[in-house]
């Protein structure tokens, strides 16, 4: 099952594209992430997408693929295409990355082997 959820603490069960669009478009202050979240027990590791609005008004996106070793950022500051990845991702469409370049960020976390 996958799960979005907010920096409120709003959280939608299997999120449908319309629903992640108005959760990213209610982003700001005080609310400044959405994490797409696979809560299913049977696949090792953590499986997410999630964007934060930063202060400068970019959006920084990061998903992880199982471990921290597989753990990539980019930024945007089109909300278009911010909604576009976290819908791809949900969807399980291989090309919801493609809009970006990504930057493994594995040595920020500790024991990304």
């Amino acid at each position: 099952m996958l799960q979005a959820r907010d920096e409120q603490g709003r959280r939608v069960g299997n999120p449908k594209p319309s629903a992640l669009s108005q959760m990213v478009a209610n982003l700001g202050r005080g609310n400044a992430f959405v994490i797409v979240e696979c809560l299913d027990d049977e696949a090792a590791g953590d499986w997410y997408v999630q964007v934060w609005l930063r202060d400068d008004n970019t959006y920084q996106l990061e998903f992880r693929d199982g471990t921290a070793a597989e753990h990539y950022q980019t930024r945007t500051i089109s909300q278009e295409k911010v909604i576009t990845a976290l819908s791809g991702w949900a969807e399980g469409r291989p090309e919801w990355k493609d809009a970006f370049m990504w930057n493994n960020i594995s040595t920020f976390f500790p024991h990304a082997d």
